[in-house]
């Protein structure tokens, strides 16, 4: 028999954590948000609504914003986790505490940790440890935050090992303008939503530069393949980026005036550096911080990923947009697939492929 979840908490009030407060509230749930800033948070109980991150949308009373973790924590079964991914692990630190054992645990956070390359729910476990008993899933998909909130239409997965976790949550989540498909490849679904960030860094550097369609078409598609050599490589099923949390959110990412990422790309190639870029951003744009720990794990598994190279190197290196694009386009020619056992290593050989 399915557990009924009385109270839900959202640990943290961006524009996606308060969308999906918001989403939840709408549903019924008795809903605490955990908001870092405590003038926000009066600024949220005066007005019901988070001006900073999610102007125009009233949040139901059924939301109840505090910036305490304890007062936002004890007690509830079901636990959202939506701050930015350099943040989770000392936001759990002070968190872990007040979490309640054997709770369901959505990890909604989208990148990997630098240095230990850890994905969220590695992060979440390293913390937790064994003996807290959470039963994680992610929940990751083509979501703009706005959109969810007015109602769009939009699919999401969630994605996890516990039967009973995944459709609880499912069940929590799914409306009617906001669908939840199941998943049980924890890592396919967790990389593709924090590496389709760095390619979104690169679509958006061929719109500042003005190249046009083509050219993000074939980063799209290339930089999918690069998602998928290395998802291998870990582990994922290579199906899975072909599905919500891969080609889906790399397409959404890719193509959107919302996305951030994007955005940083577009006035990168426009001539803006990068440090001025992220002092004049309130929000994080992931796929910066997400590059160093893609391409550390590119060296780790021996995984060729030209672009996220290129992307590393203007990021970190201040190579010309122009420069990265030539290197790109000048490489050895090579066959586009190599399907034996669905990849094959891609050493530049041309001979076909069976």
């Amino acid at each position: 028999m399915e557990r009924e979840i009385n109270q839900i908490s959202v640990v943290g009030a961006g524009s996606w954590g308060t969308a999906l407060a918001l989403l939840l509230g709408e549903k019924g749930y008795r809903v605490r948000l955990w908001v870092y800033e405590p003038e926000l948070v009066d600024a949220i109980r005066e007005t019901g609504i988070n001006r900073m991150y999610l102007p125009g949308i009233r949040i139901p009373e059924a939301v109840q914003p505090d910036h305490s973790l304890k007062k936002v924590l004890e007690g509830s079964e079901f636990v959202v986790w939506v701050t930015p991914s350099h943040t989770i692990r000392d936001v759990l630190e002070s968190a872990k505490r007040h979490i309640e054992p054997g709770s369901i645990f959505v990890g909604a956070s989208k990148g990997i940790e630098n240095n230990s390359l850890m994905r969220v729910s590695e992060i979440v476990g390293d913390v937790l440890k064994a003996d807290m008993s959470v039963r994680y899933v992610t929940l990751s998909g083509p979501t703009f935050a706005h959109e969810v909130v007015r109602r769009h239409p939009t699919t999401a997965v969630i994605a996890g090992k516990d039967p009973e976790a995944l459709k609880a949550a499912q069940r929590v989540f799914n409306t009617r303008s906001f669908r939840i498909y199941l998943n049980d490849d924890e890592v396919g679904v967790e990389l593709g939503g924090a590496l389709k960030n760095v390619i979104a860094i690169a679509a958006g550097i061929t719109a500042g530069l003005n190249l046009g369609s083509n050219s993000r078409a074939a980063l799209i598609t290339r930089g999918l393949w690069e998602i998928v050599r290395l998802g291998r490589a870990m582990g994922a099923n290579p199906l899975t980026f072909l599905g919500l949390a891969g080609m889906g959110d790399l397409i959404l990412t890719c193509d959107g005036t919302r996305s951030r990422n994007f955005l940083v790309g577009k006035r990168i190639g426009e001539g803006e550096p990068l440090r001025a870029i992220q002092e004049s951003m309130r929000m994080v744009a992931e796929g910066v911080k997400t590059t160093l720990s893609a391409r550390q794990l590119a060296q780790k598994y021996n995984i060729e990923m030209p672009i996220t190279e290129k992307v590393y190197e203007v990021l970190y290196h201040e190579k010309s947009p122009h420069s990265a694009i030539e290197e790109l386009m000048t490489r050895k020619l090579k066959f586009e697939l190599y399907m034996d056992n669905l990849i094959r290593d891609d050493s530049g050989d041309t001979s076909p492929v069976h």
